[in-house]
């Protein structure tokens, strides 16, 4: 998914009409086609608009609920848009005995936000993962996908600027 092309809400019922319609017709007669449909959304929007999933419901003959039944049962779906920046704090076991609760606290105090929020000008998304897989640089985090290792809370705001710069946020 590139966070670059995410489409946030969408409030236009033709548009969303439009997008629906495409996607049921690609899955129509599809088993299990909810689900390959909502993942094409999730993909394309970074979360499953709420607009979204009520004309998918019209399309598909299929009742909201049974909707979001699937959207909260899988952790892949997101029903709220992401950041445009996401940061994932390592809370495996190396790196939370080395501090991971720490950077994860710094991170929360500098974008007052609490760990799977998003900032309000939904410019960044904090979140803690179970292991990125650099158990011998911990504590360790990524951002957008590119890891950082040894992190000590000096290095929160520099990266959190770097990553700002990057996106043209703030």
């Amino acid at each position: 998914m590139s966070t670059a092309t995410l489409n946030y809400p969408i409030e236009d019922a033709e548009a969303a009409s439009i997008e629906i319609a495409k996607h049921v017709d690609k899955w129509r007669d599809q088993e299990g086609n909810l689900i390959m449909i909502l993942h094409e959304i999730q993909d394309e929007h970074g979360y499953v608009p709420r607009q979204i999933s009520m004309e998918l419901a019209n399309e598909l003959d299929v009742s909201l609920a049974r909707i979001y039944e699937v959207i909260t049962f899988y952790q892949y779906f997101k029903l709220t848009p992401p950041g445009r920046c996401n940061i994932a704090v390592c809370n495996g076991t190396a790196c939370y005995l080395k501090g991971a609760a720490h950077i994860l606290s710094q991170l929360e105090s500098k974008l007052d936000i609490k760990e799977g929020e998003t900032t309000e000008d939904r410019a960044f998304h904090l979140e803690t993962v179970r292991c990125i897989g650099c158990c011998g640089m911990s504590p360790s985090l990524s951002i957008d996908g590119k890891t950082y290792g040894r992190v000590r809370s000096s290095d929160i705001s520099e990266l959190l600027e770097e990553a700002s710069k990057e996106k043209g946020l703030r």
